[in-house]
Order: structure tokens, then C-alpha cells, then sequence
């Protein structure tokens, strides 16, 4: 029988089904991408909002109190990541298009399915929940900074702030306030009550909707560039390997409890593909191939946290992290 406990348990077939019924339709019906595309926005929206709905509020106070949660993630986000991100994207330097669609994703940490992933590895999702509004902000600044270091002044010239504040606003201000909204409903009323249950059901259905949205919107603009594509592909997979092992590295040398440094991984792992998607989309002619490369994330992304929702509790951080030190030059005490 259909449950919330069932959609989350297998919420990676569901994506699965839904990326596929997308290149289905993608690939059988071209025209419905002019369908689909203003679709983007509004489904992303109800999809955070369902998933910030999903943290009660109540007790962010106790996540807030955390502040080197939000300076760890802060510093692994901004001044790890891009260093890691340089090194792996050289190899796309031949393609201008392909590797600022790289850059885009990789250098922005998700705000929205983190905090699913989180909790489905038993990580601290307040933790994670009250660190996304400074995550977001801390990319809609320096986005452009990075770019215009990597790839030179006329891309990063070329990004308008307008759709990033946008998204800033509608993707994130807005879902977030009306969750805080909803969670003093439900606190105050049964019909608030009945509500929050109601939405407890859409995190999943709306996030395979969001897949589908976009993967649909995108298909038919790019099948003739698809080996292009397919060639970042490595670089994903490359970026979901090295992370979890540095983030597993900065949770041990704060003495992070467990809850604290599988939240710390998935926040430094886990990356912004659908919200940075419209400024992708609003890249200026010539980097036409950079929406597809930013959804190819997306899709490696989802195959890679099957492994690490598992792999993160069972071996990466199962027990309460340590430094990781030199074997020559540990010391037993």
C-alpha cells in the first residue's frame, strides 16, 4: 500500500521513473519542451516548500545555536569546493559552454533534496535546514567571482544577478516563510494539523515532478550534442568520489558528532543543479549546451546518492568521526 514511509524509501525509483518518462516524452514529443519549460519555477517552489515543511521549526533555535555547523559548511562549500571543482573541470576547458555548465552546478550547494538525503542517512537535516538561506546567499555572491576567476570577465560579465535573486526570492524566501507559516498553523489548529500531514506527502511526488519538468523541458534542445554532453559525465562522478572523503576529513578535525558530519558530507556533496538551472537558461548565445550539462548533474547526482545513503552510515561516518592522521605520526595515548 502506497505510505509516505514507502515514498521515501524508494524515492530514488521514483526519480528513476520519472527520468525516464521524461526522455520518453522528450524524445517522442519535442514540441511539448515549450510545454514544459514555464512549468520550471512553480513546480521547484512547491517542491521547497514541501521539503522545508518536513523540518519542524520549532526546533531550528537548537540548529541556529550551532554555528560552526554553519561556518564548517560555509567552508567547505566556498573555499574547498572551488578548489576541488578547478581541478577536475581542466580537462573541459575545450569546451566553453560545457564547462561553465559544469562550474555553475558544481560550485552551488544545494538547498532543497540535501535535507531529504541527509535524513534518509540519518544526518542532522535541522542542521542542514538552518544553514541553507546563508548557503543560498553565499552563492548568489559568489558565483559570479568564481567564473569570472576560471573562465575569465566576459562570461561572469554575461550573468545578470536579476534571474539569481529571483530564484533567491521565489525558491527560497518564499517556500521557507510559508513553511514557518504552515508549521505555526499546525501547531495552533487541527485544520493546520491536517495540512501539514496532507503536504507531508509531497516532497517526493513533487521533486520526480520537478525531474520531469525540466528533463522534458531540455531533451529535445540538445539530442544532436548528446556525446558533448556525456563527456562531463566523469567529471560528476569524479566530484561525488572526492568530496564525501573531504567532508568526512573537515567532520573529524572539528570533532563533529555522527548526526553533525553526515549532514557536513551530504552539504558539501550534494550540488544546486535545479535551482541554478534558470540562470543556465538565461546564458547568453553560445552556451545553449549548458542547461543539458547542468541537468546531467542532476541525474548522476541521484544515481550517486543511492550509493552514498548507504554507504555514508555504514562506513564513511558510522561511528562518531576522529581526525584522520598519518599512521607514522599517530600516537596512542
Amino acid at each position: 500500500m502506497l505510505s509516505k514511509g514507502w515514498l521515501g524509501r524508494y524515492q530514488i525509483g521514483v526519480y528513476a521513473a520519472a527520468i525516464l518518462l521524461a526522455i520518453g516524452i522528450g524524445t517522442g514529443s519535442p514540441g511539448s519542451a515549450s510545454l514544459f519549460e514555464p512549468l520550471i519555477t512553480p513546480v521547484l517552489a512547491v517542491m521547497l516548500y514541501a521539503t522545508f515543511l518536513e523540518i519542524p521549526f520549532v526546533r531550528l533555535r537548537r540548529a541556529f545555536a550551532g554555528g560552526r555547523f554553519v561556518a564548517a559548511a560555509l567552508g567547505m562549500n566556498f573555499l574547498v569546493v572551488p578548489i576541488v571543482v578547478w581541478c577536475l573541470t581542466r580537462p573541459l576547458s575545450g569546451e566553453p559552454a560545457v564547462l561553465v555548465g559544469a562550474l555553475m552546478v558544481l560550485l552551488t550547494p544545494c538547498i532543497d533534496y540535501v535535507i531529504a538525503f541527509t535524513d534518509l542517512a540519518d544526518g542532522d537535516a535541522e542542521r542542514v535546514t538552518a544553514a541553507t538561506p546563508v548557503l543560498m546567499l553565499g552563492q548568489l555572491l559568489l558565483l559570479p567571482a568564481y567564473l569570472w576567476l576560471f573562465v575569465g570577465p566576459n562570461v561572469a560579465a554575461s550573468i545578470e544577478a536579476g534571474p539569481f535573486v529571483e530564484a533567491f526570492f521565489l525558491l527560497i524566501a518564499l517556500p521557507l516563510s510559508l513553511a514557518w507559516l504552515t508549521e505555526i498553523w499546525a501547531e495552533r489548529s487541527a485544520t493546520g494539523a491536517r495540512w501539514r500531514g496532507t503536504v507531508g506527502w509531497l516532497p517526493v511526488p513533487t521533486m520526480a515532478a520537478t525531474l520531469l519538468v525540466v528533463i522534458t523541458s531540455q531533451l529535445p534542445r540538445v539530442q544532436d550534442s548528446i556525446e558533448t554532453i556525456v563527456a562531463v559525465v566523469p567529471t560528476y562522478v569524479a566530484f561525488l568520489a572526492v568530496m564525501p572523503l573531504l567532508g568526512r576529513l573537515a567532520a573529524g578535525r572539528l570533532r563533529m558528532d555522527v548526526g553533525e558530519g553526515r549532514a557536513l558530507v551530504f552539504t558539501a556533496t550534494t550540488r544546486n543543479s535545479l535551482v541554478v538551472l534558470p540562470l543556465a537558461l538565461a546564458l547568453p548565445a553560445g552556451y545553449e549546451l549548458a542547461p543539458a550539462v547542468v541537468v546531467t548533474q542532476t541525474i548522476v547526482e541521484l544515481a550517486g546518492m543511492v550509493v552514498l545513503t548507504r554507504a555514508v552510515p555504514a562506513w564513511l561516518l558510522s561511528d562518531p568521526p576522529r581526525p584522520l592522521s598519518i599512521p607514522a605520526l599517530a600516537r596512542d595515548d
